[in-house]
Protein backbone atom coordinates (compact mmCIF):
# COMPACT_ATOMS: atom_id res chain seq x y z
CA UNK A 1 0.00 0.00 0.00
CA UNK A 2 1.50 3.00 -1.29
CA UNK A 3 0.20 6.59 0.24
CA UNK A 4 1.00 10.35 -0.96
CA UNK A 5 1.23 12.26 2.68
CA UNK A 6 0.22 16.19 1.52
CA UNK A 7 0.34 18.75 4.58
CA UNK A 8 1.15 22.16 4.51
CA UNK A 9 3.24 22.05 7.78
CA UNK A 10 5.38 19.31 9.56
CA UNK A 11 7.16 19.72 12.64
CA UNK A 12 10.04 20.09 13.04
CA UNK A 13 10.26 22.55 9.74
CA UNK A 14 7.26 24.06 9.65
CA UNK A 15 5.10 24.12 12.64
CA UNK A 16 2.36 26.19 13.49
CA UNK A 17 -0.07 24.14 16.05
CA UNK A 18 -1.34 20.54 16.05
CA UNK A 19 -1.25 19.69 12.23
CA UNK A 20 2.75 20.16 12.40
CA UNK A 21 2.91 17.57 15.01
CA UNK A 22 0.06 14.94 13.79
CA UNK A 23 1.69 15.17 10.37
CA UNK A 24 5.46 14.25 11.38
CA UNK A 25 4.07 11.90 13.94
CA UNK A 26 0.99 9.93 11.51
CA UNK A 27 3.59 8.83 8.65
CA UNK A 28 6.48 8.21 11.46
CA UNK A 29 4.25 5.30 13.09
CA UNK A 30 2.67 4.36 9.71
CA UNK A 31 6.34 3.83 8.19
CA UNK A 32 7.61 2.00 11.59
CA UNK A 33 4.06 -0.52 10.81
CA UNK A 34 5.32 -1.57 7.40
CA UNK A 35 3.40 1.18 5.12
CA UNK A 36 5.01 3.12 2.33
CA UNK A 37 4.28 6.79 3.14
CA UNK A 38 6.48 9.53 1.76
CA UNK A 39 5.05 13.22 2.38
CA UNK A 40 4.92 16.13 -0.20
CA UNK A 41 5.25 19.91 1.55
CA UNK A 42 6.44 22.99 0.19
CA UNK A 43 9.82 24.51 -0.14
CA UNK A 44 9.97 26.67 3.21
CA UNK A 45 13.39 28.33 3.44
CA UNK A 46 13.47 25.58 6.19
CA UNK A 47 12.87 22.82 4.60
CA UNK A 48 15.11 24.03 1.60
CA UNK A 49 18.09 23.70 4.40
CA UNK A 50 17.93 20.27 4.72
CA UNK A 51 21.39 18.83 4.54
CA UNK A 52 20.79 15.54 2.74
CA UNK A 53 18.05 17.42 0.03
CA UNK A 54 18.63 16.50 -3.64
CA UNK A 55 17.02 16.53 -6.86
CA UNK A 56 14.70 14.47 -8.52
CA UNK A 57 14.82 15.91 -11.97
CA UNK A 58 11.07 16.50 -12.07
CA UNK A 59 9.82 19.86 -13.31
CA UNK A 60 6.34 20.87 -12.80
CA UNK A 61 4.32 23.80 -14.68
CA UNK A 62 1.93 25.10 -12.41
CA UNK A 63 0.61 27.41 -14.59
CA UNK A 64 2.16 29.32 -17.55
CA UNK A 65 4.63 31.13 -15.70
CA UNK A 66 5.00 29.09 -12.80
CA UNK A 67 7.10 26.25 -12.72
CA UNK A 68 8.37 23.95 -9.40
CA UNK A 69 11.65 22.16 -9.26
CA UNK A 70 11.02 18.91 -7.13
CA UNK A 71 13.40 17.87 -4.55
CA UNK A 72 13.58 14.78 -2.13
CA UNK A 73 15.15 14.44 1.24
CA UNK A 74 14.05 13.04 4.50
CA UNK A 75 12.45 14.21 7.59
CA UNK A 76 14.85 15.02 10.32
CA UNK A 77 14.86 11.81 13.16
CA UNK A 78 12.89 10.32 11.09
CA UNK A 79 13.10 7.64 7.96
CA UNK A 80 9.93 9.41 6.27
CA UNK A 81 10.79 10.66 2.59
CA UNK A 82 10.16 14.08 1.79
CA UNK A 83 8.86 15.48 -1.78
CA UNK A 84 9.36 19.16 -1.52
CA UNK A 85 8.01 21.52 -4.06
CA UNK A 86 10.75 24.07 -4.63
CA UNK A 87 8.87 27.19 -6.45
CA UNK A 88 10.70 30.47 -4.93
CA UNK A 89 7.57 32.88 -5.80
CA UNK A 90 5.35 31.38 -3.36
CA UNK A 91 7.36 29.55 -0.61
CA UNK A 92 10.90 30.64 -0.08
CA UNK A 93 9.65 33.34 2.22
CA UNK A 94 10.24 34.52 5.71
CA UNK A 95 7.08 34.03 8.06
CA UNK A 96 4.94 30.93 8.58
CA UNK A 97 2.66 28.86 6.54
CA UNK A 98 0.01 30.99 6.35
CA UNK A 99 1.75 34.69 7.18
CA UNK A 100 4.60 37.11 6.98
CA UNK A 101 6.67 37.94 9.44
CA UNK A 102 4.09 40.89 10.57
CA UNK A 103 1.29 38.52 11.44
CA UNK A 104 -0.50 39.62 8.36
CA UNK A 105 -1.58 36.44 6.07
CA UNK A 106 -0.15 35.98 2.87
CA UNK A 107 -2.64 37.65 0.11
CA UNK A 108 -1.78 34.97 -2.36
CA UNK A 109 -2.70 31.90 0.26
CA UNK A 110 -5.50 30.67 -2.91
CA UNK A 111 -2.90 30.34 -5.38
CA UNK A 112 0.13 28.48 -2.98
CA UNK A 113 -2.33 26.09 -1.52
CA UNK A 114 -4.20 25.57 -5.01
CA UNK A 115 -1.13 24.92 -6.37
CA UNK A 116 0.30 22.48 -3.15
CA UNK A 117 -2.90 20.42 -4.57
CA UNK A 118 -1.82 20.87 -8.18
CA UNK A 119 1.58 19.42 -7.25
CA UNK A 120 -0.19 16.53 -5.81
CA UNK A 121 -2.03 15.18 -8.42
CA UNK A 122 0.48 16.16 -11.25
CA UNK A 123 3.24 14.15 -9.12
CA UNK A 124 0.57 11.12 -8.78
CA UNK A 125 -0.47 10.81 -11.69
CA UNK A 126 2.72 11.02 -14.03
CA UNK A 127 5.49 12.31 -12.15
CA UNK A 128 6.83 9.87 -9.70
CA UNK A 129 8.51 6.15 -9.51
CA UNK A 130 6.49 5.84 -6.71
CA UNK A 131 2.31 5.77 -7.80
CA UNK A 132 0.41 6.22 -4.57
CA UNK A 133 -3.07 3.57 -4.27
CA UNK A 134 -3.95 6.61 -2.03
CA UNK A 135 -3.64 10.74 -1.35
CA UNK A 136 -3.94 11.94 2.20
CA UNK A 137 -5.06 15.19 2.32
CA UNK A 138 -4.88 17.40 5.63
CA UNK A 139 -7.72 20.44 5.98
CA UNK A 140 -8.72 22.75 3.29
CA UNK A 141 -5.17 23.91 2.34
CA UNK A 142 -4.94 20.56 0.37
CA UNK A 143 -8.76 19.99 -0.26
CA UNK A 144 -8.54 20.67 -3.83
CA UNK A 145 -6.53 17.84 -4.70
CA UNK A 146 -9.41 15.89 -6.29
CA UNK A 147 -10.53 18.37 -8.09
CA UNK A 148 -7.32 18.90 -9.96
CA UNK A 149 -6.85 15.29 -10.18
CA UNK A 150 -10.23 15.15 -11.94
CA UNK A 151 -9.52 17.93 -14.24
CA UNK A 152 -6.54 16.35 -15.25
CA UNK A 153 -7.66 12.40 -15.53
CA UNK A 154 -11.36 12.10 -14.98
CA UNK A 155 -11.34 8.43 -15.02
CA UNK A 156 -7.91 8.48 -12.43
CA UNK A 157 -7.83 5.38 -10.12
CA UNK A 158 -5.87 6.84 -7.74
CA UNK A 159 -8.43 7.00 -3.85
CA UNK A 160 -8.53 9.62 -1.79
CA UNK A 161 -8.78 10.57 2.13
CA UNK A 162 -9.43 13.79 3.25
CA UNK A 163 -8.55 14.23 7.13
CA UNK A 164 -10.44 17.08 8.79
CA UNK A 165 -8.27 18.67 12.14
CA UNK A 166 -10.00 22.03 12.34
CA UNK A 167 -13.71 22.79 10.23
CA UNK A 168 -13.59 26.12 10.99
CA UNK A 169 -10.84 26.72 8.44
CA UNK A 170 -12.27 26.22 4.70
CA UNK A 171 -10.29 28.25 2.78
CA UNK A 172 -13.29 30.36 1.12
CA UNK A 173 -11.99 32.26 -2.39
CA UNK A 174 -13.56 34.06 -5.06
CA UNK A 175 -15.19 31.94 -7.64
CA UNK A 176 -12.75 33.51 -10.04
CA UNK A 177 -10.22 31.57 -8.79
CA UNK A 178 -11.53 28.83 -10.49
CA UNK A 179 -10.47 30.24 -14.39
CA UNK A 180 -7.35 31.90 -12.85
CA UNK A 181 -6.53 27.75 -12.10
CA UNK A 182 -7.77 26.04 -15.23
CA UNK A 183 -10.33 24.03 -13.15
CA UNK A 184 -13.37 22.61 -14.18
CA UNK A 185 -16.52 24.30 -13.86
CA UNK A 186 -18.14 20.94 -13.57
CA UNK A 187 -18.57 20.79 -9.79
CA UNK A 188 -18.76 24.46 -8.72
CA UNK A 189 -22.31 23.32 -7.69
CA UNK A 190 -24.15 23.40 -4.54
CA UNK A 191 -23.48 19.45 -4.61
CA UNK A 192 -19.99 20.03 -5.52
CA UNK A 193 -17.85 23.05 -4.04
CA UNK A 194 -19.60 25.77 -4.09
CA UNK A 195 -20.39 27.14 -1.06
CA UNK A 196 -22.53 30.57 -0.90
CA UNK A 197 -21.06 31.48 -4.77
CA UNK A 198 -17.35 30.80 -3.33
CA UNK A 199 -15.18 27.82 -3.81
CA UNK A 200 -14.68 26.07 -0.94
CA UNK A 201 -11.56 24.12 -0.60
CA UNK A 202 -12.42 22.20 1.95
CA UNK A 203 -16.02 21.51 0.55
CA UNK A 204 -14.17 20.10 -2.32
CA UNK A 205 -11.94 18.20 -0.11
CA UNK A 206 -15.11 16.84 1.38
CA UNK A 207 -16.49 16.05 -2.05
CA UNK A 208 -13.96 14.13 -3.91
CA UNK A 209 -12.97 12.08 -0.88
CA UNK A 210 -13.39 8.26 -0.92
CA UNK A 211 -12.96 8.38 2.70
CA UNK A 212 -13.30 10.88 5.59
CA UNK A 213 -11.23 11.10 9.11
CA UNK A 214 -11.58 13.38 11.62
CA UNK A 215 -9.11 13.74 14.61
CA UNK A 216 -11.33 12.13 17.36
CA UNK A 217 -14.94 10.29 17.27
CA UNK A 218 -16.76 12.82 18.94
CA UNK A 219 -15.64 15.62 16.80
CA UNK A 220 -17.01 13.45 13.62
CA UNK A 221 -20.18 13.37 15.37
CA UNK A 222 -20.29 17.21 16.46
CA UNK A 223 -19.25 18.25 12.86
CA UNK A 224 -22.68 16.84 11.46
CA UNK A 225 -24.51 19.31 13.78
CA UNK A 226 -25.34 23.00 13.11
CA UNK A 227 -23.15 24.35 15.94
CA UNK A 228 -20.12 22.30 15.33
CA UNK A 229 -20.65 22.16 11.26
CA UNK A 230 -19.91 25.45 10.27
CA UNK A 231 -22.16 24.86 7.01
CA UNK A 232 -20.91 21.72 5.65
CA UNK A 233 -23.09 19.64 8.14
CA UNK A 234 -25.40 18.98 5.59
CA UNK A 235 -22.33 17.53 3.21
CA UNK A 236 -20.92 15.36 6.40
CA UNK A 237 -24.45 14.13 7.08
CA UNK A 238 -24.36 12.41 3.88
CA UNK A 239 -20.96 10.92 4.00
CA UNK A 240 -20.90 9.49 7.43
CA UNK A 241 -20.62 6.01 6.12
CA UNK A 242 -17.56 6.97 5.12
CA UNK A 243 -16.50 9.04 8.00
CA UNK A 244 -13.92 8.02 11.03
CA UNK A 245 -13.09 8.83 13.98
CA UNK A 246 -9.60 8.34 15.65
CA UNK A 247 -7.98 9.65 18.30
CA UNK A 248 -4.17 11.51 17.60
CA UNK A 249 -1.62 10.34 19.34
CA UNK A 250 1.71 11.67 20.66
CA UNK A 251 5.43 11.10 19.46
CA UNK A 252 7.38 9.86 22.93
CA UNK A 253 10.32 10.42 21.06
CA UNK A 254 9.43 14.26 21.07
CA UNK A 255 7.18 14.44 24.20
CA UNK A 256 8.23 12.03 26.78
CA UNK A 257 9.23 13.41 30.39
CA UNK A 258 12.19 10.60 31.04
CA UNK A 259 14.09 11.71 28.12
CA UNK A 260 13.15 15.42 27.39
CA UNK A 261 16.22 17.34 26.36
CA UNK A 262 14.50 20.52 26.60
CA UNK A 263 13.96 20.57 30.51
CA UNK A 264 16.13 20.70 33.32
CA UNK A 265 14.91 17.82 35.67
CA UNK A 266 13.82 14.61 33.73
CA UNK A 267 11.13 12.49 35.69
CA UNK A 268 8.98 9.26 35.27
CA UNK A 269 6.37 7.70 37.63
CA UNK A 270 9.04 6.05 40.35
CA UNK A 271 10.10 9.57 40.77
CA UNK A 272 7.83 12.48 40.27
CA UNK A 273 8.61 14.37 43.09
CA UNK A 274 11.50 15.48 40.43
CA UNK A 275 8.64 17.02 38.55
CA UNK A 276 8.31 20.12 41.73
CA UNK A 277 12.56 21.63 40.37
CA UNK A 278 10.39 21.96 36.55
CA UNK A 279 7.84 24.16 38.77
CA UNK A 280 10.50 25.87 40.43
CA UNK A 281 12.46 26.92 37.25
CA UNK A 282 9.44 28.20 35.86
CA UNK A 283 8.98 30.79 38.79
CA UNK A 284 12.25 32.29 38.62
CA UNK A 285 11.94 32.61 35.26
CA UNK A 286 8.98 35.10 35.26
CA UNK A 287 10.22 36.46 38.80
CA UNK A 288 6.84 34.85 40.44
CA UNK A 289 6.74 33.68 43.91
CA UNK A 290 8.57 30.93 44.22
CA UNK A 291 6.83 27.87 46.51
CA UNK A 292 6.66 24.55 44.82
CA UNK A 293 3.15 24.03 47.19
CA UNK A 294 1.82 26.98 45.40
CA UNK A 295 -0.63 25.01 42.26
CA UNK A 296 0.24 26.06 38.62
CA UNK A 297 -1.71 26.46 36.17
CA UNK A 298 -0.87 26.72 32.80
CA UNK A 299 -1.92 27.26 28.97
CA UNK A 300 -0.35 27.03 25.99
CA UNK A 301 -2.28 27.81 23.23
CA UNK A 302 -3.17 30.01 20.20
CA UNK A 303 -5.52 32.91 22.26
CA UNK A 304 -8.03 33.22 19.73
CA UNK A 305 -11.95 33.05 20.81
CA UNK A 306 -11.88 29.22 19.75
CA UNK A 307 -9.73 28.54 22.93
CA UNK A 308 -11.76 29.47 25.54
CA UNK A 309 -9.18 32.31 26.85
CA UNK A 310 -12.01 34.77 27.47
CA UNK A 311 -13.63 32.63 30.10
CA UNK A 312 -10.05 31.91 31.90
CA UNK A 313 -9.48 35.66 31.69
CA UNK A 314 -13.04 36.11 32.96
CA UNK A 315 -12.18 34.63 36.38
CA UNK A 316 -8.73 35.30 36.53
CA UNK A 317 -9.09 36.72 39.79
CA UNK A 318 -11.10 34.52 41.35
CA UNK A 319 -8.21 31.88 40.51
CA UNK A 320 -5.47 34.04 42.06
CA UNK A 321 -7.38 34.56 44.79
CA UNK A 322 -7.75 30.58 45.35
CA UNK A 323 -4.17 30.93 45.59
CA UNK A 324 -2.83 29.76 42.00
CA UNK A 325 -0.67 30.85 40.08
CA UNK A 326 -1.33 31.11 35.74
CA UNK A 327 1.16 31.23 33.18
CA UNK A 328 0.44 31.32 29.48
CA UNK A 329 2.66 30.84 26.42
CA UNK A 330 1.17 31.90 22.56
CA UNK A 331 -0.05 34.05 20.27
CA UNK A 332 -3.29 35.38 18.72
CA UNK A 333 -5.86 38.23 19.07
CA UNK A 334 -4.80 41.34 19.96
CA UNK A 335 -7.57 41.72 22.23
CA UNK A 336 -7.10 38.72 24.51
CA UNK A 337 -2.98 39.68 24.42
CA UNK A 338 -3.99 43.14 26.31
CA UNK A 339 -5.75 41.73 28.81
CA UNK A 340 -3.05 39.31 29.38
CA UNK A 341 -0.44 41.75 29.49
CA UNK A 342 -2.69 43.86 32.14
CA UNK A 343 -3.41 40.87 34.15
CA UNK A 344 0.37 40.02 34.25
CA UNK A 345 1.46 43.80 35.05
CA UNK A 346 -1.02 43.86 38.22
CA UNK A 347 -0.02 40.69 39.26
CA UNK A 348 3.22 39.66 38.42
CA UNK A 349 4.33 37.38 40.99
CA UNK A 350 1.30 35.26 40.43
CA UNK A 351 1.13 35.44 36.72
CA UNK A 352 3.92 34.43 33.58
CA UNK A 353 3.20 35.23 30.41
CA UNK A 354 5.19 34.83 27.20
CA UNK A 355 3.56 36.19 23.66
CA UNK A 356 5.42 33.88 21.60
CA UNK A 357 5.84 30.53 19.70
CA UNK A 358 8.53 28.73 21.83
CA UNK A 359 8.82 25.17 21.53
CA UNK A 360 11.39 24.52 24.25
CA UNK A 361 9.22 26.58 26.54
CA UNK A 362 6.19 24.63 26.35
CA UNK A 363 7.96 21.58 26.90
CA UNK A 364 9.23 23.43 30.05
CA UNK A 365 5.37 24.43 31.33
CA UNK A 366 4.29 20.68 30.79
CA UNK A 367 7.00 19.80 32.70
CA UNK A 368 7.02 22.48 35.68
CA UNK A 369 3.30 22.88 36.13
CA UNK A 370 0.39 21.07 37.85
CA UNK A 371 -2.86 22.15 36.05
CA UNK A 372 -3.15 22.00 31.90
CA UNK A 373 -6.37 24.44 31.06
CA UNK A 374 -8.44 23.55 27.88
CA UNK A 375 -11.75 25.54 28.28
CA UNK A 376 -12.19 25.02 24.33
CA UNK A 377 -15.33 26.14 22.80
CA UNK A 378 -14.58 23.45 20.22
CA UNK A 379 -11.51 21.43 20.09
CA UNK A 380 -11.68 18.62 16.94
CA UNK A 381 -8.26 16.75 18.87
CA UNK A 382 -6.13 18.72 20.64
CA UNK A 383 -2.93 17.74 21.85
CA UNK A 384 -1.52 19.69 24.87
CA UNK A 385 -4.10 17.30 27.36
CA UNK A 386 -2.32 14.44 25.61
CA UNK A 387 0.71 15.70 26.62
CA UNK A 388 0.28 17.28 29.66
CA UNK A 389 -1.35 13.65 30.87
CA UNK A 390 2.13 12.26 29.80
CA UNK A 391 4.01 14.67 31.84
CA UNK A 392 1.96 14.37 34.68
CA UNK A 393 -0.19 17.60 34.83
CA UNK A 394 -3.48 17.32 35.32
CA UNK A 395 -5.20 18.68 32.28
CA UNK A 396 -9.09 20.55 33.20
CA UNK A 397 -10.37 20.58 29.72
CA UNK A 398 -14.14 21.29 28.42
CA UNK A 399 -16.31 17.92 27.60
CA UNK A 400 -15.93 18.66 23.33
CA UNK A 401 -14.39 16.49 20.77
CA UNK A 402 -11.12 15.08 21.22
CA UNK A 403 -11.20 16.52 24.97
CA UNK A 404 -13.92 14.95 25.90
CA UNK A 405 -12.47 11.22 24.81
CA UNK A 406 -9.21 11.56 25.94
CA UNK A 407 -9.79 12.83 29.55
CA UNK A 408 -11.54 11.14 32.47
CA UNK A 409 -13.00 13.20 34.81
CA UNK A 410 -12.15 12.89 38.64
CA UNK A 411 -15.11 11.77 40.09
CA UNK A 412 -15.45 9.27 43.11
CA UNK A 413 -16.51 6.65 40.73
CA UNK A 414 -13.30 7.10 38.76
CA UNK A 415 -11.21 7.85 41.38
CA UNK A 416 -12.40 4.17 42.78
CA UNK A 417 -11.79 2.37 39.67
CA UNK A 418 -8.39 4.53 38.89
CA UNK A 419 -9.53 5.79 35.36
CA UNK A 420 -9.07 9.32 36.76
CA UNK A 421 -7.09 11.70 34.41
CA UNK A 422 -8.22 15.17 34.79
CA UNK A 423 -10.95 17.43 35.45
CA UNK A 424 -14.11 17.74 32.88
CA UNK A 425 -17.00 20.46 33.05
CA UNK A 426 -19.58 21.01 30.40
CA UNK A 427 -20.69 24.62 29.34
CA UNK A 428 -18.91 27.31 27.98
CA UNK A 429 -19.41 29.09 31.19
CA UNK A 430 -16.38 30.79 33.55
CA UNK A 431 -18.72 29.87 36.34
CA UNK A 432 -18.77 26.42 35.59
CA UNK A 433 -14.81 26.79 34.84
CA UNK A 434 -14.03 28.02 38.32
CA UNK A 435 -16.19 25.70 39.67
CA UNK A 436 -13.81 23.10 37.78
CA UNK A 437 -10.74 24.50 38.92
CA UNK A 438 -11.87 24.82 42.70
CA UNK A 439 -12.93 21.03 42.64
CA UNK A 440 -9.38 20.55 41.23
CA UNK A 441 -7.51 22.56 43.63
CA UNK A 442 -9.34 20.80 46.35
CA UNK A 443 -8.08 17.36 45.02
CA UNK A 444 -4.36 18.78 44.75
CA UNK A 445 -4.20 19.70 48.47
CA UNK A 446 -4.81 16.09 49.05
CA UNK A 447 -1.23 14.69 47.94
CA UNK A 448 -1.48 10.94 48.33
CA UNK A 449 -4.68 11.22 45.70
CA UNK A 450 -3.22 13.85 43.69
CA UNK A 451 -0.34 11.41 42.76
CA UNK A 452 -2.31 8.54 42.03
CA UNK A 453 -4.14 10.75 39.43
CA UNK A 454 -0.90 11.92 38.24
CA UNK A 455 0.50 8.04 37.79
CA UNK A 456 -2.94 6.99 36.05
CA UNK A 457 -2.71 9.87 33.47
CA UNK A 458 1.26 9.28 32.91
CA UNK A 459 0.56 5.35 32.18
CA UNK A 460 -2.45 6.31 29.97
CA UNK A 461 -1.56 4.75 26.40
CA UNK A 462 -1.39 8.18 24.22
CA UNK A 463 1.37 6.35 21.69
CA UNK A 464 0.99 6.68 18.00
CA UNK A 465 0.72 2.87 17.26
CA UNK A 466 -3.08 2.12 17.86
CA UNK A 467 -4.02 5.29 15.33
CA UNK A 468 -1.67 4.48 13.01
CA UNK A 469 -3.19 1.21 12.52
CA UNK A 470 -6.78 2.84 12.65
CA UNK A 471 -6.06 5.03 9.73
CA UNK A 472 -4.47 1.91 7.88
CA UNK A 473 -7.56 -0.16 8.52
CA UNK A 474 -9.43 3.13 6.89
CA UNK A 475 -7.26 3.21 3.85
CA UNK A 476 -8.18 -0.54 3.16
CA UNK A 477 -11.86 -0.04 3.23
CA UNK A 478 -11.11 3.02 1.51
CA UNK A 479 -9.15 0.98 -1.37
CA UNK A 480 -12.23 -1.56 -1.02
CA UNK A 481 -14.93 0.58 -2.19
CA UNK A 482 -15.73 1.09 -5.37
Amino acid sequence: MRVLFVTPEIYPLMKIGGLGDVCHSLPTAMRAIGLDVRVLIPGYPRVLALPDIQSTGIQLTLEKHLVADILTALLPDSNVPLYIIDCPDLYRRAGTAYHDTDGNEWPDNALRFAYLSKAAALLALNGLDFVPDIIHCNDWTTGLVGAFLYQLQPTHSIKLMMSIHNLAHQGLYPSALIEELDLSWTHFTIEGYEYNGLLSFMKAGLFYADWITTVSPTYAKEICTERYGHGLQGVLQQKTAITTGILNGIDLNVWNPEIDPHIKQNYNTFNLNKKQRNKKILQKQWSMTVDENIPMLAVISRLVHQKGLDLILDIAADILHEGAQLVFLGIGEAELEQRLRQLQKQHPKSVGLTLAHDEALAHQIEAGADIFLMPSRFEPCGLNQLYSMHYGTLPLVRKTGGLADSVIDTTPAHLNDKTATGFVFAEEDPQQLLHCIQRALLVYRDKKTWRKIQKTAMDKEVSWENSAEQYIQCYRQCLAEE
